[in-house]
């Protein structure tokens, strides 16, 4: 198996014939998902998604794909294919068309429904082709053909690009549901029939790799489910990613068995659903779902609100119920469902609002206490059946952390493609398909890009750095008026803390200090600023730490007169 090397380079130009694959977001991560195709000068992107923050990136609302390597070939891109609507998949779409707004999307119906809804709020009107399993269309170099999967979202496709240098198949999220909701099952006879002309490049989702078996069918949930609306004696609050329309299907029929009325909470929610239902992919029996202003005059025994937050994200409307920041209060009685599974990095943040939930007396059913939920993405059993027809010559595990990745790495091995046909990535690292055979050729820059409110790519490592210190150890200023001339000191120096834990009346130790050291600048001829606020940093920094075994930061102002 080949792997990336730390000391990369750059790729030499793609030869003639060559087919050029870089993946610029989800190989060494769960979201961001983004794989570039370059062919005869020309790119093909498949997806371009968002990673949601973790607790180290405080601040930070989104994290981008690096668009640096394509950016000065914008003109170069035919389309990108979009393979379902999930926010990492499709979620940094709004950002790329800001630097080129007339890039086509390609993608099935709703997919395409839920871009448009969201590059609305940007105001971005785009460029869109609808697909759909068995369509297959020309775009620039790139033969695609698209192939129905199932995944936890209606309208999921793969897609198999021909070139002259032969095919790739990219999965995208999949999973092989055999009693899918929808009766839309993942299309095997026709990945069979591309196994027959010959995969030379298959891009597979390593998500559940290391998870043995075969996912269980999505309507299993409907009798647990059941089993919990009928024990509820109080509202039913139900926690689950706003574009997950087959689980929200479930609680819609599992409510109107019962009696209940339904609300959508959370902006994202109610868009999705909304367009989910307008197309016919959600169906409502008619008064089931109701404004949630009109809760109030309902009794709490014929009520269900579908919010946002089962990952524990801070702003969604579940935490925001768990803090008693929200309108809708928490009482005993309710019963909380956490519909979704935890995402790696985020298990903490969705105990936190669990012990918060239960703190106000709700029942919280999640997945660690009840079968409330199913995965999306093919375990290790589907996989290995998915690689038995598939039969690839070259094997690219994509979406999944390392462990994942090597993992499906590993599954492809056993089923019969050989070690130095398997190509185990990550982001930036460019992956070459030159006469039948996949290598790795260099690696271009593929950095996380922070969105930090209308800030894209402004804030960076260092800042995050600055801001973990603030948030672990506080801040403490220093003022100091020197002389122009002379470097003495006319005013201060004046101490304040905050956040650090240590009260102002303290610094009178290490105020002396502070000034014996700046009077001894001073004789030295040492006037400039900037080098006095580096002997504040300095003198003020050891005492902390000698003192109190702190690091806070330490911000000196210099004033001269």
């Amino acid at each position: 198996m080949s792997h990336p090397h730390p000391e990369l380079g750059p790729p030499p130009p793609l030869p003639e014939g060559g087919l050029r694959v870089t993946p610029l977001g989800g190989l060494g991560e769960i979201g961001r998902n983004m794989t570039v195709f370059e062919y005869g000068g020309r790119l093909l992107i498949v997806d371009c998604g968002v990673l949601f923050p973790e607790e180290e990136q405080p601040g930070i609302d989104l994290i981008l794909p690096d668009f640096t390597s394509i950016r000065d070939r914008l003109d170069d891109i035919d389309g990108i294919v979009l393979t379902h609507g999930h926010e990492d998949h499709i979620g940094g779409v709004p950002y790329l068309l800001r630097e080129k707004p007339d890039i086509p999307l390609i993608g099935s119906k709703l997919t395409l429904a839920l871009i448009e809804a969201k590059l609305q709020e940007h105001r971005i009107r785009p460029y869109t082709l609808e697909v759909a399993e068995g369509h297959r269309e020309r775009v620039g170099p790139f033969d695609c053909e698209f192939v129905a999967v199932n995944h936890s979202i209606p309208d999921a496709l793969a897609v198999a690009v021909r070139t002259p240098a032969g095919m790739a198949v990219h999965t995208g999220d999949f999973k092989m549901d055999q009693l899918p909701l929808d009766h839309r099952l993942t299309d095997l006879h026709a990945f069979a029939r591309l196994s027959e002309e010959g995969i030379d490049l298959l891009l597979a989702d390593s998500t559940n790799a290391e998870v043995p078996g075969f996912v269980p069918p999505e309507r299993d949930i409907s009798n647990v489910l059941r089993q919990v609306f009928a024990g509820a004696r109080k509202r039913i609050i139900v926690a689950s990613f706003a574009s997950h329309v087959h689980r929200i299907q479930q609680i819609l029929d599992a409510a109107h068995e019962y009696g209940r009325r339904v609300a959508f909470v959370g902006r994202s929610m109610v868009r999705n659903m909304g367009i989910a239902r307008d197309l016919g992919y959600l169906k409502v029996p008619p008064g089931l779902v109701v404004d949630v202003k009109t809760l109030d005059d309902l009794p709490d025994s014929e009520v269900v609100l579908v919010c946002t937050g089962s990952q524990g994200e801070p702003m969604a409307a579940l935490s925001r119920m768990a803090n008693r920041d929200h309108q809708i209060r928490i009482v005993d009685g309710d019963t909380v469902i956490l519909a979704s599974s935890l995402i790696p990095g985020n298990e903490n943040a969705v105990y936190r609002v669990i012990n918060g939930l239960t703190r106000w007396g709700a029942n919280v059913v999640h997945k660690g206490n009840a079968k409330v939920h199913v995965s999306g993405h093919a375990s290790a059993g589907e996989l290995l059946y998915f690689y038995n027809i598939c039969r690839p010559k070259n094997l690219m595990p994509v979406h999944g952390e390392w462990r994942h990745l090597r993992a499906n790495a590993e599954l492809g091995a056993l089923t019969g493609v050989p070690h130095d046909r398997i190509v185990i990535a990550e982001d930036g690292v460019v992956v070459d398909l030159i006469e039948g055979k996949a290598k790795i050729s260099g690696k271009v820059q593929a950095g996380y890009v922070y969105v930090d409110g209308l800030s894209v790519g402004d804030v960076g490592e260092p800042a995050l750095k600055d801001r973990k210190i603030l948030g672990d150890e506080g801040i403490i200023s220093v003022f100091v008026v020197v002389d122009s001339s002379t470097g003495k000191i006319t005013g201060g120096p004046h101490v304040q803390a905050r956040g650090s834990g240590i009260e102002d009346s303290a610094f009178a130790d290490v105020i002396p200090r502070i000034t014996e050291v700046l009077e001894r600048s001073a004789q030295d001829g040492v006037v400039e600023p900037h080098q006095l606020q580096q002997l504040i940093r300095r003198t003020l920094g050891k005492w902390v730490s000698d003192t109190y075994r702190r690091r806070p930061m330490i911000l000196p102002v210099v004033v001269e007169v």
